[in-house]
């Protein structure tokens, strides 16, 4: 994995976690890895894995297990949540980059419409 200096390492591993349950390489009630298992992968500091960890506990993201590790919630409602929270933050980030740009609402979902239109047709290719 590869991390942006400018954000924190324990944010960008809740990132890559919430991306791997969202694609359900983690699936609902799956226990996740170790978080030493995790630290070596990442090749991070196994306190920047806990603290991650601890915060997506916290968000109810995962369950932990006294004794057996960290499961992915099997609450739909919270997963459902992530998903969403998750793409709206990129859309926010997305919409504020062409708000730089002058680009009005309406344009953007045409130039939106426009892209998804296209990808769509370079996969039928």
């Amino acid at each position: 994995m590869q991390f942006d200096d400018k954000i924190p390492i324990y944010y960008q591993i809740k990132q890559y976690l919430y991306r791997e349950i969202i694609i359900k390489n983690l699936r609902p009630g799956e226990k996740i890895p170790a978080v030493r298992q995790l630290a070596v992968t990442l090749t991070v500091n196994a306190n920047t894995i806990q603290r991650a960890l601890a915060e997506l506990i916290d968000e109810k993201v995962l369950v932990s297990k006294r004794g057996r590790g960290n499961f992915v919630t099997t609450d739909t409602q919270i997963l459902v949540a992530l998903k969403k929270t998750v793409v709206e933050d990129q859309i926010k980030g997305l919409y504020e980059h062409l708000t730089a740009l002058k680009i009005t609402p309406d344009e953007m979902l045409l130039y939106l419409k426009s892209y998804i239109q296209s990808r769509k047709e370079a996969q039928h290719d």
